[in-house]
Formats: C-alpha cells, structure tokens, sequence
C-alpha cells in the first residue's frame, strides 16, 4: 500500500487554528477548561471525545456485574475497587492506544479531512512527544493492573499484543473493526477474571458479545471516513459492504444480542433465581432494542447522523451493565 506522498496543508478553519479536532463535541471540556499547556496530549488521547473511554470501559462493567451474578454471595467488597480501577484504567489505556494509533497512522491521519486536525498531523504534539505521553499513560495504568490478581495481570498484559497490532489491521484486511473488538472488549474476560480469579464459558460468550457489538458500532463510524478511505487505501468494514452494510449491522445485532443471551444463561441458570434471570435478560433485551433504533435511523451517506449513532453506543451498552448490576443485587 503507497503511503501518502505529500501531506494536504493544514486546516484553515477556526476550529483549527486555535488547536481543537473537528469530530469534538464543540463543548467538550479540554477546549473549555483544561490548561492550554495539556490541550494537544489530552486531545491526542481523545479527552476531548469520552465516547472511546466509555466503549472500553462497559464491557468491564458487564463482567463485574456477570461475574456477581454467577455467584451466590454476590458482590464482594473488592468489587467496588474493580469498577473504579477499570473506569480509571480505560481512561489511561483508552488514552495511551489512541496515541499509539495517531503515531502510527500520522500520515494517513493528515490525508483525511477529518482527521488532518488531530495534535501530531496539525503539529501541535511532535512524534517523540507523543511517545512519551503514551508511555507515561501506560505506566500509570499498568499501577492499577498490578492492583488485580495473577489471572487478571496475565490478562492484562496479554492485552498488549491487540493494542499493538489494531492500527495497523486497516492495512492488511478489509476487518479492522474486528481487531478493535478483540481489544475493546479484552475487559470482560480481565474483569471477570479480577473477580472470580479465573475464566470460564459466560466470559467467552459476553467477549464474543462484545466483539460482534463493536463491528457493529464501529462499522457505523467508519462509513463517515470511507470516501477518503478509498483515496488512500485504507480499508475497512464500512468500504467492504457497502450498499450491504444494513443486512451485515442486522447480522452483528443479531449474534451479539444471543451471545450476550448466552453469558447470562450460563451465568445465571446454576444457582441463581427466575427473578435475577428475568431482570438480566431484560437488560439482554433492551441492548438489542437499542441497537434496533440505531438501525431504523442509519443513513450511511449522513455522516453527521453516523457520528450521532455511534456515540448512541454508550447507553446502548449501559443497558445491560444497568440490568445485570441490579440483578447481581438481588
């Protein structure tokens, strides 16, 4: 694949001059309120965005709460430290591999438009710089790692290797939002472990869960991407299917809705009650109904609509982070 020859000149709007990304919330809080000086590495690690933080962190909150309901005393008192650890470390991690992305993805970044003003391709971050910042966030993160037990620290580390490899994905197959799946929800299987000190059949199937639900979302969010995508030669689910992309989003619906169906039967049915059952499953339920409405509204060729419905995602994954958490109550 030809990497760019020449980086397009830099943007000229007012947006741009005065260092903010152009996909922002324009009130986000790092362009109201944060020191000017941490501006460009908050926004490098999309602080300006939370929708990223949230994506990574809901599959955590998932296996926590999963993982209380599979056993009969419920919650433990390290649960409370698990979901603060996780919201904190998906910050950090979330953080440390969008820099890691615009690292590597620097010169692809500056050919789209709307990308070109991210801190590295506009200059306001240096490539050396934003080495350093990624490896501060990571270090601060793996301090809350180390906080979990052995199965979740192996876990954890292991991670590292879907970090590493996803922003290249885009390069060598037409499925990069699959990688990102495999990473984006490599917490349900690290949370299930921290609680439970091992893995088993409901984590796998909340995984697999999630990795459908990412495809989905993601898929959304690279049709807004897919005319510069094709410029450039990066490629993507969103330019794979096309005019398809309704029948494929129903598919990815579909499978994570019974696979989700699926971690909460094997979790729940050993030992737990119809009413805990009852409750998850509606959560199950309204996950899917969410993900419904996102299709009813789809129009691929709106690119605003697209943004919109890709950040619908977060509640449409705190629905059952809801459901299941007050089933795990009971």
């Amino acid at each position: 694949m030809q990497q760019p020859s020449q980086a397009p000149e830099a943007p000229t709007s007012v947006a741009a001059s005065q260092g903010k990304v152009a996909d922002a919330p324009p009130d986000n809080w790092v362009d109201r309120h944060a020191p000017g000086v941490t501006r460009p590495y908050l926004r490098l690690s999309r602080a300006d965005r939370p929708i990223g933080t949230w994506l990574l962190l809901i599959p955590c909150l998932w296996a926590v709460a999963l993982a209380a309901l599979a056993e009969p005393e419920g919650y433990r008192p390290l649960d409370l430290w698990l979901v603060i650890g996780s919201a904190v470390g998906a910050f950090l991690m979330r953080g440390a591999g969008c820099t890691w992305n615009d690292i590597t993805d620097r010169d692809f970044d500056a050919a789209v438009a709307r990308t070109r003003s991210r801190p590295i391709p506009s200059g306001q971050v240096s490539t050396k710089g934003a080495v350093v910042w990624m490896v501060v966030q990571a270090l601060v993160a793996s301090l809350i790692l180390f906080s979990f037990n052995a199965a979740a620290i192996l876990l954890g580390i292991a991670s590292l290797a879907l970090v590493g490899i996803y922003p290249f994905a885009k390069r060598f197959t037409w499925w990069p939002q699959a990688f990102l799946g495999l990473a984006f929800n490599w917490g349900a299987l690290l949370l299930w472990a921290a609680h439970t000190g091992s893995l088993g059949w409901p984590p796998v199937a909340l995984y697999g869960a999630g990795i459908a639900w990412t495809l989905f979302y993601d898929t959304i969010y690279a049709h807004q991407d897919k005319e510069d995508d094709a410029l450039i030669g990066v490629r993507s689910t969103a330019r794979l299917f096309g005019q398809n992309t309704g029948r494929w989003l129903v598919a990815f619906m579909v499978i994570a809705t019974l696979l989700m169906t699926l971690a909460v039967l094997l979790a729940v049915l050993p030992q737990g009650s119809i009413l805990q059952l009852m409750i998850a499953l509606a959560g199950v339920w309204g996950f899917g109904a969410h993900m419904t409405w996102q299709l009813a509204q789809l129009d691929t060729e709106d690119t605003g609509r697209c943004l919109r419905l890709f950040r619908s995602n977060r509640d449409a994954g705190l629905i059952p982070a809801l459901f299941l958490a007050v089933a795990a109550l009971l």
